[in-house]
């Protein structure tokens, strides 16, 4: 029966039956040395031509690495091997020698590498992010799930912009114009007024003609939405959403940050409750710092950077003037010039991972601010019943997926938190 490579310390002694692939080969006259990889884990494999005999000796020396085997053989502890234990062979099955692997132990360029990334994600790196990636998704749903919110899956294909037109993906929709959607926040506000609070879970699309390190066209977000929740309730779900995330990870995928050579120390200081400091205050810090930037203007990447390396934590700032916010957020009563937002800042220069808001709740003030952005009523009528209709205040937030990832992996681009990204210029593999 087939036993998995992560589960072989449990199993000292016994005879096991492994299926992966040859991740390295060295020999040693009479023995090969084989590392074999079947995706939980990988684990040396000692091949001695005296165990399996010399035809079967000769042939596995003609592994190459990705060749595909399935292995037979005693387990035994060996704290210097990986994994710490070792597979003593006694027969090798070759389902396929591979030939020419592109992808060599020397430097490949990044263009070389995402053409290759169907091959690239079977990588010791790749892998390690990957990993973090899903107990990143893991760890969202249960922080939801465990807290009584109901998952509503909203729609991929709408008829309505949320984040302005500028960004959008159009198609076809029998006839009529349909988009690919920026957001899912319009639909979890309706689902958050029929079920108190709620979330949905999945991609989303923004055309942005971006090369930064931080942008993709095609990512994945989480956005909580929560009936009779304002501002300063929204400020303590997300700093105890983040902290969630991230001790989960530090939990249960410590061995992944050691292979990545992430400073897991700074991950373990991420607890509540975080620095919060106004979007004036802010400006005033980038202004200090030798920004140019000028009060009413938003935050690019480098604001972002001079703001948070004044912290250890993630920092959130609040309060930024309404006309670079979107049409949905409630003006602060004690100045309608800023609405009542969250922008989340990952520490060590890695930019905005949360951003949210207290929503509108008085149609008259929503409608003006429609008016005011030349947004088209007849498309958002639907959202409009929200408020027509027992409205009440609420709030919510987005945090992108590949955004958290690459703070907590420490790694330099976003693309590399995604299986197969999509950016401008690339929709291949």
């Amino acid at each position: 029966m087939q036993s998995y490579i992560e589960d072989l310390k449990q199993k000292d002694g016994e005879t096991v039956q492994i299926r992966g692939w040859v991740d390295n080969l060295r020999s040693s006259g009479k023995i090969l040395f084989l590392i074999v990889r079947d995706g939980t884990g990988r684990t040396q494999c000692i091949v001695s031509k005296n165990d399996v005999g010399e035809e079967t000796f000769e042939r596995a020396k003609a592994l190459s690495q990705e060749s595909s085997v399935t292995i037979t053989g005693k387990v035994r502890k060996d704290d210097r091997a990986p994994g710490g234990v070792e597979v003593q062979t006694s027969a090798i099955e070759i389902h396929q020698v591979a030939s020419d692997y592109p992808i060599t132990p020397k430097e490949h360029g990044d263009a070389f590498l995402l053409d290759h990334r169907h091959l690239w994600i079977r990588s010791r790196q790749q892998h390690a992010i990957l990993r973090i990636r899903a107990e990143v998704v893991r760890a969202i749903q249960e922080f939801f799930d465990t807290r009584g919110y109901l998952r509503v899956d909203s729609p991929i294909l709408t008829g309505n912009a949320c984040e302005g037109t500028s960004t959008l993906f159009e198609t076809d929709y029998f006839g009529e114009r349909a988009f690919l959607t920026q957001s899912g926040q319009l639909y979890v506000e309706a689902a958050a007024m029929a079920f108190g609070k709620v979330y949905c879970f999945g991609p989303t699309f923004r055309a942005e003609k971006s090369k930064t390190r931080r942008h993709l066209t095609e990512f994945w977000m989480v956005e909580p939405e929560v009936a009779y929740l304002q501002l300063p309730g929204l400020l303590e779900l997300a700093e105890q959403f983040v902290t969630h995330i991230v001790q989960s990870v530090v939990k249960n995928r410590r061995e992944e940050l050691v292979a990545l050579e992430r400073d897991v120390s700074k991950l373990e200081k991420i607890e509540p409750p975080f620095p919060r400091i106004r979007y004036d205050d802010a400006i005033r810090i980038a202004q200090q710092k030798g920004s140019t930037i000028e009060v009413g203007s938003d935050f690019g990447a480098p604001e972002e950077t001079l703001v948070s390396e004044e912290y250890d934590l993630p920092l959130m700032v609040t309060h930024y003037p309404r006309q670079v916010k979107a049409f949905y957020m409630a003006r602060d009563p004690e100045n309608v010039e800023r609405v009542l937002c969250l922008d989340m800042l990952a520490p060590e220069g890695y930019g905005e991972i949360i951003g949210g808001s207290e929503r509108e709740a008085n149609l008259d003030l929503l409608l003006q601010r429609m008016e005011e952005e030349n947004i088209p009523r007849k498309d958002l009528e639907w959202y409009l019943d929200l408020r027509r209709f027992g409205t009440v205040p609420h709030a919510g937030f987005g945090l992108g997926v590949e955004r958290t990832v690459t703070w907590i992996c420490g790694i330099k681009h976003l693309r590399e938190t995604i299986p197969f990204p999509r950016m401008i210029h690339r929709i291949y593999p």
